[in-house]
């Protein structure tokens, strides 16, 4: 326990010394943010634009603040998974090619606490910039469109929190086999076959961590409880990224 403390100090060290810290949180607040000034500007845009059809903007109707937040959450599943799985690609990858993996095998230290220290590292960033991120749009969401429901938003966001995850440690595993540019292609990859298989079977896969978007936000609009497959499944999944990418760092098989 005390080598991953020790590691996983180095990485958040790491992470604030490139500005990792700083900009993934300022890019999921300004993320989250968009929808909700997006979808309250929204007449005034079109009228801007010049291009509208008399009587188009009299139907307009201003959605509720619930469907507003859950929107503003379905933004971090496809721009924000990608900052998240770019910023994690070469976690595993760049250190074995540096050989970085090399010198802290030859000292006691175990493949599990080095890769159990970058997960927990990615966890860390994955809880900033998605907290600050959907306090950000909830702020703005309350402030235009109305009140909002703080314990089923904590909920939902804590469920699209888990989905981001599942993507985050699908990265770091083929980080520990593969070079960055192919461990990111291969965990975005996974990830939109799991929303595609999820989204055309969602009666059959709805225990899958896929659903986990999709509960997120019916939480949030229509106030639904837990369903605990998905989380169970999405638990799962991190487990046997995290065992097999200490797997492959124990083999340190460098790339040609």
């Amino acid at each position: 326990m005390r080598n991953i403390w020790t590691l996983y100090h180095k990485e958040m060290l790491e992470s604030l010394r490139s500005y990792k810290l700083i900009w993934v949180p300022v890019v999921f607040i300004i993320l989250g943010i968009m929808q909700p000034l997006t979808t309250y500007y929204m007449p005034e845009i079109l009228k801007a634009s010049g291009n509208v059809p008399p009587g188009m903007l009299e139907g307009y109707e201003m959605p509720g603040s619930a469907v507003v937040m859950a929107q503003a959450l379905g933004q971090y599943g496809t721009i924000g998974m990608l900052i998240l799985v770019l910023g994690v690609m070469n976690s595993l990858a760049g250190e074995r090619s540096s050989g970085t993996i090399e010198m802290l095998m030859a000292k006691p230290v175990a493949p599990a606490a080095i890769v159990s220290a970058k997960w927990a590292a990615q966890l860390t960033v994955l809880l900033m910039a998605l907290g600050l991120g959907a306090a950000g749009a909830a702020y703005y969401t309350e402030q235009l469109m109305g009140p909002l429901s703080w314990s089923n938003l904590a909920a939902a966001a804590g469920l699209y929190g888990l989905w981001l995850l599942c993507a985050v440690s699908l990265t770091l595993l083929f980080s520990a086999w593969l070079r960055g540019p192919a461990a990111a292609f291969l965990g975005l990859l996974a990830a939109a076959a799991m929303s595609l298989a999820h989204s055309l079977l969602p009666s059959l896969l709805d225990w899958t961590p896929a659903a986990l978007t999709a509960i997120s936000a019916e939480m949030m609009t229509k106030g639904k409880g837990l369903a605990w497959g998905p989380i169970f499944s999405a638990g799962i999944l991190i487990v046997v990224c995290v065992a097999s990418a200490s797997l492959f760092i124990r083999r340190n098989q460098l790339p040609e």
